[in-house]
């Protein structure tokens, strides 16, 4: 469960580049499921990270998405096995 953090503890503001928690990973069952989920964050405008590099921006056998929460957390989906790893 997430919950948001109540504005008296958020005095100093979140930065993934500090001290704490960088990104969060997930994985999803295929390509298609990234393809699907990269579609319905850009439908909602979550903003996506990488996306020029977009699907191998962790490498050439790491096919995932990355976009940033609302605190700026980075969140990744990757694809546990992929047909569409690059050459």
């Amino acid at each position: 469960m997430f919950v948001q953090t109540d504005d008296s503890k958020l005095q100093y503001g979140f930065n993934r580049t500090h001290v704490g928690i960088n990104h969060l990973a997930f994985t999803a069952s295929d390509a298609q499921q990234v393809d699907e989920i990269r579609e319905q964050l850009r439908a909602r405008h979550v903003p996506l990270l990488y996306d020029d590099r977009f699907p191998f921006a962790g490498g050439p056998n790491h096919y995932a998405v990355f976009a940033e929460d609302p605190d700026r957390i980075k969140i990744e989906v990757v694809a546990a096995h992929s047909a569409k790893m690059q050459d």
